[in-house]
């Protein structure tokens, strides 16, 4: 099984490895083929004495006579150590020194996958350590940037060394557990893919792969187990260190991210009192990046260069004064620009969610929130969200309520808040909830959903659930309508179910249901 494994880690290796290099020097980047700058391939002693494999890459003037801002680029889950060459090569043509390196346990790196977990925080200042040791670079002007897992430690790094003066983090995460657990729900489709990946390229440490099984296994007794694993590797644990140590820091992320949603950067931009910026865009986990690292023109690395080189180098480039909240729309060209995440949403406006209604559970009504990956991506490309016939769902097993038609267009800016009361039939139980625009032939296209999970419940009282959908940017267009579907069966997730079970929707005259929908100003 070892040597399968292996043969598979290779073989992907190579293919990946050929695709970034292609990228970078065969014609997809014209400043790669220009450039003259250094590459070499290094080891790079970790924490512990654990080898990781890396490459530096140094501007082509460097003689030996001065020092140059350093970059640091952890790469991603399950990539190997030239997925940012392309990238390096540009940066170090504008003057740094870059550093890229394998996490541990990937690839040809040592050790085993700790999931972010303190040795891959201390692994980052050892190779910080490293690259000030062996090359041209600057104790002064240190910045670490990276894409998912290389995100998430770069923002841990930051909390952990103030030698570390600005950060960049792409499609990470800042609170492991509300990004793959959200809701007290096993976010069982990302979890899978993450785990996938790894038994191809990867090794686990037996403490990961106990934490996965435990994951997938759905067993609430070791949730709170599952919780002090997470945080211990969330920035938002350490938030009063980054406050602290005052590194300057930018956020991006996709609206559609089925790994780690934007939630999870939102909630933790608002926290931050050093220099920040937050941006969200269309796609999903990672994409709104990948161009970038084949050398394509990207926004997203464009001002990745333009925030390190601001504040590593000091380049009056007006980064700095521009609105620090950047989004784009899903469903409309262009950024906009806002203060602070609260200013996002100027109004809200409210759905009544009336009347009683039944559903049965254990069966996937035909509302769901899509397929890991491949739904957002088309949603990103060709704005085509996951749809379903809003009329046509069983409401054996869906609940469904309607607003009414719009007569101008409804413009959803942030995070989407359902209320309501409900009466389950079990004691414990899984929920999702989907916002459709519905069109005039009552197709309706996914705006947001989000799961709900809940253990303990008194079967028949009932009792009050507060859920935030994931937050969101999607247009509205006028003559449609909003409608919330709730249903109990989503691909995406684990259900808790229990066989037969039944959940009642109410509204209690002293307790309304609604969904708060936040809007954009008109």
């Amino acid at each position: 099984m070892e040597n399968h494994r292996k043969i598979l880690r290779t073989t992907a290796v190579g293919a990946v490895s050929a695709t970034l290099i292609a990228g970078s020097a065969l014609g997809l980047a014209p400043t790669a083929q220009a450039t003259s700058n250094s590459v070499r391939f290094v080891d790079i002693t970790g924490a512990g004495g654990t080898v990781l494999k890396g490459n530096v890459v140094t501007p082509a003037d460097a003689d030996g006579t001065r020092r140059y801002p350093l970059i640091v680029l952890p790469t991603s889950w399950s990539f190997p150590q030239v997925e940012y060459l392309a990238q390096a090569r540009k940066l170090a043509d504008t003057g740094y020194v870059v550093v890229t390196y394998n996490v541990r346990g990937f690839w040809q790196s040592g050790g085993e996958i700790e999931v972010a977990g303190p040795p891959d925080i201390a692994d980052a200042s050892k190779v910080i350590d490293w690259a000030l040791a062996n090359t041209p670079s600057d104790a002064r002007h240190i910045g670490m940037a990276g894409v998912s897992y290389g995100a998430g430690i770069s923002l841990l790094a930051a909390a952990h060394d103030n030698r570390i003066k600005a950060v960049a983090s792409m499609s990470g995460w800042s609170d492991l557990v509300h990004s793959i657990y959200s809701g007290r729900t096993q976010h069982v489709q990302a979890a899978a893919l993450l785990r996938g990946a790894a038994t191809v390229t990867g090794r686990e440490s037996p403490e990961t792969r106990q934490v996965f099984d435990d994951f997938f296994a759905g067993d609430v007794a070791k949730e709170s187990d599952l919780i002090a694993w997470g945080k211990k590797r969330s920035a938002e644990t350490y938030l009063d260190q980054l406050n602290r140590n005052g590194a300057a820091i930018m956020l991006a992320n996709a609206w559609g991210d089925t790994v780690f949603p934007a939630n999870s950067y939102t909630d933790f931009y608002e926290k931050l009192t050093v220099p920040k910026r937050l941006e969200l865009r269309p796609g999903d986990h990672a994409t709104p990046e990948i161009t970038g690292l084949l050398g394509l023109p990207n926004d997203v690395w464009t001002d990745t260069e333009r925030w390190l080189d601001h504040y590593l180098k000091g380049e009056d480039n007006g980064v700095d004064r521009e609105q620090p909240v950047q989004l784009k729309s899903r469903t409309a060209g262009g950024y906009e620009g806002y203060p602070d995440w609260k200013s996002v949403a100027a109004t809200s406006r409210k759905i009544d969610l009336a009347g009683t209604t039944t559903i049965h559970a254990n069966v996937d009504s035909g509302a769901d929130g899509g397929i890991v990956l491949l739904s957002s991506i088309l949603d990103q490309l060709v704005q085509v969200p996951p749809v379903a016939s809003i009329p046509l769902l069983p409401r054996r097993w869906a609940a469904v309520w309607k607003s009414e038609k719009y007569a101008t267009a409804q413009h959803i800016r942030g995070t989407a808040k359902l209320h309501t009361t409900v009466t389950g039939t079990k004691e414990s139980g899984t929920l999702v909830a989907y916002l459709y625009d519905v069109g005039p032939l009552g197709l309706g296209k996914l705006v947001s959903h989000a799961p709900y999970t809940w253990y303990g419940q008194t079967p028949g009282k009932p009792f009050g659930l507060d859920l935030d959908l994931f937050s969101t940017a999607y247009d509205v267009p006028a003559g449609h309508r909003l409608a919330l579907v709730v249903d109990t069966v989503d691909p995406l997730y684990i259900e808790h179910n229990p066989s037969g079970a039944q959940l009642t929707f109410s509204s209690p005259a002293e307790d309304p249901s609604y969904v708060s929908i936040p809007l954009r100003e008109q």
